[in-house]
């Protein structure tokens, strides 16, 4: 009885010291405040998580394949290379081991190379003939996607790098703008956080979601494991870092200041040293590769049509189509991304397109639907030389299947056929005619076509409202110096929103001040709702990811006092303003690359292309007029006294050349190829990872080489077609 008693007082000890524990702890919670720092936390952790899956819907979808199929083999891999997979998959932020991603290169290769095989034996099976061309090419695919899947981690790292470091600058101002008023290094890096673009954005948020989970203690802790990841690609990075962090064991407040300011200086001349260097390395490279991937293909080209007949047809046109269309577009794609991948970071275009309102256009479908209604008939014009030899088509709509020029009264050329398929060995080759190669130049317009209207309609807008903003920004830097002049003279913010409107009559941010200037006086907002309330705010109209930044740093900083706030704008200002003159000094740096890839791409690459095609169709009409003259009793005669003309013609036979329809198809796809590759090269190497971007220059470039290309191939055959006509029009049976 004594003992239960016992238990039963010691039991109630225990609840009252629990009580007593749970009663004070409330209370130590709520006066230092860790409840709600906790739950900011918390909220914090699952807006990084629902951020990431929000952003990376491309990356979600490479850590799927790798769960899955990267699962089928189980690899055990070298340690070093587990640790240089797992370093590139944790840079890209990818919840997947070193070992799923191998696998999954590996599973790739098998999946590839078992399907060559099989295809080979069925086109076996089925013909008799083993198709061994057929089989080395999927074997060389395999191959290639095995290395492509392989180093998928290593390009989506070098991807990640690419944006988040165009952020660099940015995020240390942002930083050095919160630490002068608040010497706090956690509370500036979730500002920070807060207010970049993503990637880096996502970056600093991990930062503390590794806190969280228990990766860290701390949030310094945290930011250094961080700044390691940078360490053999932005040392300027960490080296600022380093300055901020020391600045908050300086014991003056000038000489903090200095320090800041100093922290960003270093990664403003650590950019710019770094691309000044890269803009010297990449020029031979990019020259090999314009020679190499352009110049000598093409000019390479003048060659087939005569090459093709001397070695009696083993040159036929699909083998011109894989070289140039799959072997030489693949060489030269993995020139210029090696090229791409030594780019260093801290420069380009830092904003994010998913962020802009009017992205839906740019994910929309429509654009394509529209283009390819525009583009079809274009195309099926283009094969009207192949529709017309189909048996009973041409008789169907009362045509026949093939035309000469002499039947529409064109003497000079009275035996030339429109189309002028040959009949060999009870097979058909060909079309060798003029007007089938005219014809098939609309096969690469309705190319052209496509990509340019599709890609026009999906970024007109988009890129109207970024240069429109862009315009803004570089407006509204001096007038946010005006700004904070105004506010350290002891004007109230309010006031001197009123002033400046009145200063900058006439000038593009002017609705920008009269807009916060009517919310204030006409409808009794606040500073802060004035500007970005969500139905009136003047930050609707204007969505400005510099604009909002800088408001919301004058609400924060005049709280601590209006001389706080006039120093925070006036430094972001100046600031602004040396980033731009970077900026410029930068782009000048690249100018004479850009315009060399530039003019390459869309004008000699096109123009030699152009020329090309009319010399095929050139040498086609005179071996096609030989055939005739042969044909009709003209082999007695010799030609310089070197052969006779049954002789030539054996050896020059037309009918075992590439005929110039196919071959002008392979090279307009050929710049298509060419337009796509090298500008997404120019892009990146002048703006780092920008999709819209490119899409937009694609559709640009599309349309200029496009054009160039199809005009100099019009004249050049119809020319050169004419030419080769009247050289042998004295030669008659």
């Amino acid at each position: 009885m004594k003992r239960a008693e016992r238990k039963e007082r010691k039991k109630e000890g225990k609840m009252n010291i629990d009580e007593i524990m749970k009663k004070y702890g409330r209370k130590i919670e709520q006066e230092v405040n860790l409840k709600r720092d906790f739950v900011q936390d918390r909220d914090f952790s699952r807006e990084f998580m629902q951020f990431k899956s929000d952003m990376m819907p491309s990356l979600s979808r490479y850590e799927k394949w790798c769960q899955s199929l990267g699962n089928i083999i189980k690899l055990r891999i070298s340690p070093k290379d587990e640790i240089k997979i797992g370093r590139q998959l944790e840079i890209a932020h990818l919840d997947v081991s070193p070992s799923q991603a191998v696998g999954l290169g590996l599973t790739a290769f098998f999946i590839s190379f078992l399907t060559a095989l099989l295809i080979s034996v069925a086109v076996f099976l089925i013909t008799n003939s083993f198709p061994i061309l057929f089989l080395f090419l999927l074997l060389l695919s395999s191959f290639f996607l095995f290395y492509y899947v392989y180093s998928m981690p290593y390009r989506l790292a070098n991807r990640w790098r690419l944006k988040a470091s165009s952020q660099m600058v940015p995020a240390i101002l942002y930083i050095v703008i919160y630490m002068k008023h608040t010497s706090n290094l956690e509370r500036a890096v979730r500002f920070a956080s807060e207010h970049l673009h993503p990637p880096l954005a996502l970056d600093f948020r991990k930062i503390f979601w590794d806190v969280e989970v228990g990766k860290h203690s701390t949030i310094k802790d945290s930011l250094e494991s961080y700044l390691e990841t940078w360490r053999d690609y932005s040392i300027e990075f960490i080296e600022s870092f380093h300055l901020i962090e020391s600045s908050l064991y300086e014991p003056s407040e000038s000489r903090r200041v200095q320090v800041l300011e100093r922290a960003l200086k270093v990664i403003l001349d650590g950019v710019y040293d770094k691309m000044l260097k890269y803009n010297h390395s990449v020029k031979s490279p990019l020259t090999n590769l314009y020679m190499l991937g352009i110049v000598l293909p093409t000019l390479g080209l003048a060659l087939l049509p005569l090459a093709s007949t001397l070695l009696q047809g083993y040159i036929q046109w699909y083998h011109v189509f894989i070289l140039f269309n799959l072997i030489i577009p693949f060489f030269v794609f993995y020139l210029t991304t090696e090229i791409m991948l030594k780019r260093p970071g801290g420069y380009g275009e830092e904003s994010i397109l998913e962020m802009n309102p009017l992205y839906h256009k740019y994910t929309s479908r429509k654009p394509y639907l529209i283009a390819l209604l525009v583009c079809l008939p274009l195309f099926i014009v283009g094969t009207l030389p192949l529709l017309f030899q189909i048996p009973g088509l041409a008789a169907g709509i009362g045509l026949q299947s093939d035309y000469t020029f002499g039947e529409f009264g064109i003497n000079f050329l009275k035996d030339v056929k429109f189309f002028d398929f040959q009949i060999v060995d009870g097979g058909m080759v060909g079309p060798f005619g003029p007007v089938a190669l005219l014809l098939s130049l609309f096969i690469p317009f309705s190319i052209f076509m496509f990509f340019s209207l599709a890609y026009s309609m999906k970024t007109r807008e988009l890129i109207e409202a970024r240069d429109s903003s862009k315009a803004l920004e570089l407006e509204f830097t001096n007038s946010l110096f005006q700004l904070g002049n105004r506010i350290g003279d002891g004007m109230p913010a309010e006031l001197a929103f009123t002033k400046i409107a009145e200063s900058t009559k006439g000038q593009v941010t002017e609705s920008f001040f009269n807009t916060v200037n009517t919310n204030i006086r006409s409808l009794g907002m606040n500073l802060e709702n004035a500007i970005f309330n969500p139905k009136r705010g003047a930050i609707v109209y204007y969505p400005s990811v510099l604009i909002a930044t800088s408001m919301r740093i004058l609400i924060e900083s005049s709280k601590k006092g209006l001389a706080v706030a006039a120093a925070s704008l006036m430094a972001i200002s100046e600031y602004i303003k040396n980033i731009h003159k970077i900026n410029q000094r930068l782009g000048d740096l690249l100018a004479d690359i850009v315009s060399d890839m530039k003019s390459n791409m869309v004008f000699l690459a096109p123009l030699l292309s152009g020329i090309v095609v009319g010399l095929a169709a050139m040498i086609t009409m005179i071996l096609s007029k030989l055939r005739l003259l042969f044909e009709l009793g003209f082999g007695d005669l010799d030609m310089a006294g070197l052969a006779s003309v049954s002789t030539l013609t054996g050896l020059f036979d037309v009918t075992k050349m590439i005929p110039p329809y196919y071959l002008q198809i392979s090279i307009g796809i050929y710049i298509v190829q060419i337009v796509f590759i090298l500008t997404g090269t120019l892009v990146t190497v002048s703006a780092g990872e920008d999709k819209l971007k490119k899409t937009f220059d694609t559709a640009r470039n599309m349309r200029f080489a496009g054009a160039l290309y199809l005009i100099t191939a019009l004249f050049a055959i119809v020319a050169l077609s004419i030419l080769a006509a009247v050289a042998l029009s004295g030669l008659q049976v």
